[in-house]
């Protein structure tokens, strides 16, 4: 048998799911990736099919390992990270799906949501630590137990299980023997007590989800199970780990210590800031969720999400064709009149936090006659920079503490006059690592000390680039200051 000394990492996303190999240093040696489809209904509801996502699974293992020529004895644990709020009931008995999983950015279930009493709402955000949104999972479930016919009955039998993709690629690559999720994922259901860890009978009753039908809450680096992944490896391997995709990069980047904050450069954004090992509620319209629960205790953090980051970046090519990519934005941005008062305000979707405002829409303002392409690409990236920057100051403005460094990940990254920007204007040294995939990078590392191949010192190798504030204090003054107006024009709380 060969020696055991690779970890896996699968990283399951909105978008697809990449398996990632590490060798006994923490060295990334590869990765193989396959899309899934994007199964949106002429309502709007936006769908995944979890079978598909589970072969998925099955092949970019099979891929890498034969593609690397890597002995599959030679892996020695298994870590996931995987898309959060994402939604899956399957049947216990036959591990069947009775649904398509139901996407975390699906708000199908927002009927189910005006149901509630304002003193439900408030105990449910004093209880789960975020706000009651047909975003999260428990409105979801009412939704599936409400509308998909045989939910009920398997719910009556003992046979439904409702999980996020991290507890049904588990239950499905164990052949249902196991049946868990991780702190990080419970933490994101809107139906588990971060008081009390555990699932809120209260709650749970108000959704109608019983509390048999979900999984088991354990640590999330617990031997979860073992696997042979159809096969694929010629012994059972051990899942070491299991955390939701932000929670894993929080990991990764080494902020496992009060005060420190990661941000991901994704479609949207998640703003993560690491508040210890007690419960703080926010009053600047941020949440709290677990960061992880890991050597017998739990962390909690306060985080915000943006829907628009590399969204707006999406926007500038797809729908006003100023670009052909987003590499060309860096150029133009440099390029543009420094002196123009361009803001975008990319509230498309209304704008999250901190304003939370579902009814504030976009808007260009400040142009004048010299404003061309390069002030408006250049208006676009500078909305990111302030979005993230409103979450940090709320962020500062709930601990009390203040932030000097922000670990950051994700394509928009690559982009230099972004996070010299984004350095500015958050007033923040912005570190961005050499290193990608920081969400399976954390699930990896998170398994490989739970087995004994890594030690801590492994996020001392991480290598950052870094920026530092270098903007005027007027200068950023006026130009946040410029922003908070433009926002004002459209936030109508």
């Amino acid at each position: 048998m060969a020696e055991a000394r690779y970890v896996l990492g699968i990283d399951q996303s909105t978008q697809g799911t990449k398996a990632i190999l590490f060798d006994g240093q923490a060295a990334m040696v590869g990765r193989a990736d396959l899309p899934h489809r994007q199964l949106v209904s002429p309502e709007g509801y936006v769908s995944h099919d979890p079978e598909e996502i589970y072969r998925n699974t099955v092949q970019v293992v099979k891929d890498l390992l034969e593609r690397l020529r890597i002995p599959a004895g030679g892996v020695k644990a298994i870590g996931i990270s995987n898309q959060r709020e994402t939604t899956v009931a399957w049947n216990r008995s036959t591990g069947k799906p009775i649904c398509d999983a139901i996407v975390w950015q699906c708000a199908r279930a927002e009927g189910v949501c005006r149901e509630f009493t304002q003193a439900e709402r408030d105990y449910i955000r004093s209880a789960t630590g975020i706000p009651l949104s047909p975003y999260f999972p428990a409105a979801k479930m009412k939704w599936i137990l409400e509308n998909v016919p045989e939910a009920d009955a398997l719910a009556d039998s003992g046979n439904l299980c409702f999980g996020t993709v991290d507890s049904y690629l588990l239950f499905t690559m164990t052949h249902g023997k196991v049946f868990r999720t991780d702190y990080s994922n419970a933490s994101r259901t809107q139906l588990f007590n971060l008081h009390t860890l555990t699932w809120d009978e209260t709650i749970c009753r108000r959704f109608g989800v019983p509390v048999a039908c979900l999984p088991e809450v354990c640590f999330s680096d617990s031997c979860f199970g073992e696997t042979t992944l159809e096969g694929v490896f010629p012994h059972p391997i051990p899942v070491h780990a299991m955390l939701g995709d932000s929670h894993a990069a929080l990991f990764g980047h080494g902020c496992h210590h009060k005060g420190q904050v990661k941000t991901t450069y994704g479609t949207g954004s998640s703003i993560m800031m690491h508040t210890g090992d007690t419960f703080g509620s926010s009053t600047h319209g941020l949440m709290t969720s677990l960061a992880w629960g890991r050597n017998g205790t739990v962390s909690y953090v306060l985080e915000g999400n943006l829907n628009y980051t590399g969204a707006v970046i999406t926007w500038l090519k797809d729908d006003l064709n100023l670009i052909s990519s987003a590499g060309e934005t860096e150029a133009l941005a440099l390029a543009a009149n420094p002196r123009d008062t361009t803001y975008l305000v990319p509230a498309f979707s209304g704008l999250g936090a901190p304003y939370w405002d579902a009814d504030a829409q976009a808007m260009l303002c400040g142009m004048n006659r010299g404003t061309g392409k390069n002030e408006i690409v250049k208006a676009a990236l500078d909305a990111i920079a302030y979005q993230i920057t409103d979450i940090l100051e709320a962020m500062q403005s709930d601990s009390g503490a203040p932030i000097q460094r922000l670990c950051v990940d994700g394509g928009p990254t690559k982009n230099r006059y972004l996070m010299q920007m984004q350095s500015d204007i958050a007033s923040v040294t912005v570190a961005v690592p050499e290193a990608e995939e920081l969400s399976a990078m954390g699930a990896v590392f998170m398994a490989g000390i739970a087995c004994g191949l890594y030690t801590e010192d492994i996020f001392g190798r991480l290598r950052y680039a870094q920026y530092e504030p270098a903007m005027p204090r007027q200068i950023r003054a006026a130009k946040y200051d410029g922003w908070k107006a433009a926002v004002g024009m459209v936030v109508k709380k």
